[in-house]
């Protein structure tokens, strides 16, 4: 089973930067990944999606400022994140998904303050 080790959080002001990296135990040459994210008290939302091909989907409230990309040769993914908002505070996890196969990160918080 590969696991997923999150790592870049922090606490950042508004109008920041952070770029968080997720490293696979295996391969995600054939995996699509995916950034998630949690709030206190809400439910964990989708906020990037990447195929194995590189295409690459956004949610709306991240869309022009997150960037996924990944680096199949290191077995990690990142999430780069400019623009940050108080309202981007959230525990934010890697996802992998591999024919059905899902697995997930242990995630790593991200505060952005006023």
């Amino acid at each position: 089973q590969v696991q997923l080790v999150e790592s870049g959080g922090g606490l950042v002001q508004a109008g920041g930067r952070l770029t968080l990296a997720c490293a696979a135990s295996g391969s995600i040459f054939s995996s699509t990944m995916a950034w998630y994210r949690q709030a206190p008290g809400k439910q964990r939302d989708l906020v990037a999606t990447i195929t194995s091909r590189g295409r690459t989907t956004y949610a709306d409230s991240v869309k022009d400022r997150f960037t996924i990309s990944r680096n199949n040769a290191k077995n990690t993914v990142y999430l780069q994140m400019n623009s940050l908002k108080p309202e981007d505070t959230a525990v934010y996890y890697c996802y992998r998904d591999l024919l059905g196969s899902r697995v997930w990160g242990q995630g790593t918080q991200v505060t952005v303050s006023s």
